[in-house]
């Protein structure tokens, strides 16, 4: 069966789990659930807390049949789910990857840490005006898009004051995107604003991040270069010179 809890935040949903999961916990309680936080533009963020004698084929049976709506639903922050299976966590760590949000599986007894990395600060991105139409990004951490939405309005305003930009990357502190739903806001924001780039220098320390400066320069079209963490300095003078 399926219950909801209370939660102190009116975002986030927290559904208890127990025995024996049927279509109608997934019809009546779930589903009318997050239709109903997910309702306009606002987001969600998802507690799942599975008791031990949840059944793993009954459960696996409900994500079966979830996955077709999961995929389209835009409106998760993010999902936490607490599990003592290795099958179920197993089977929902591999069905995250279609999921436009982050998803963490917690064991039994960290329901407190499971609300706790709901709530908190997942990355973060530092954006500082090195002046002469130049911008410095810093990306920190795992990045999920409502990082992307706070920092929109500081870009555009840079943007409208300087018609032309070059732009610092400094991912040397960055481990990557929550979700495909942060990845897609990540290549919206820069083709919104690669026609006004001149050009680009990436300061990283991880042998990936030297071929974003191939998919940068595929993406942007514009002249863009890759410099070792230690060298962040030098990247900076390139930029302005």
């Amino acid at each position: 069966m399926m219950e909801l809890k209370e939660t102190q935040r009116a975002d986030m949903l927290h559904v208890h789990v127990s025995g024996s999961v049927t279509d109608a916990d997934y019809r009546d309680v779930l589903m009318p659930a997050i239709d109903a936080a997910t309702e306009g533009d606002a987001r969600v963020r998802l507690l799942l807390e599975m008791d031990s004698n949840v059944s793993d084929f009954t459960l696996g049976a409900l994500w079966d049949d979830a996955r077709t709506g999961l995929k389209h639903w835009r409106g998760f922050d993010r999902i936490a789910v607490v599990t003592g299976s290795k099958g179920i966590a197993t089977a929902i760590k591999a069905f995250s990857v279609i999921l436009p949000c982050p998803v963490m599986v917690f064991q039994p007894g960290q329901v407190d840490e499971a609300k706790r990395w709901l709530t908190e600060s997942l990355g973060a991105i530092h954006q500082t005006d090195l002046g002469d139409g130049a911008l410095e990004i810093q990306l920190l951490g795992k990045l999920d898009s409502a990082v992307y939405d706070a920092e929109v309005e500081q870009l555009n305003a840079f943007i409208r004051a300087n018609t032309r930009f070059r732009l610092l990357l400094d991912i040397r502190d960055f481990d990557g995107w929550q979700g495909f739903g942060a990845l897609g806001e990540h290549f919206k924001l820069v083709r919104d604003h690669a026609p006004m780039l001149d050009r680009a220098a990436i300061v990283g320390d991880a042998g990936w991040q030297k071929m974003a400066v191939g998919l940068g320069k595929r993406l942007l079209g514009k002249e863009a270069r890759y410099f070792p963490a230690e060298d962040h300095a030098a990247a900076r003078d390139w930029l302005k010179s």
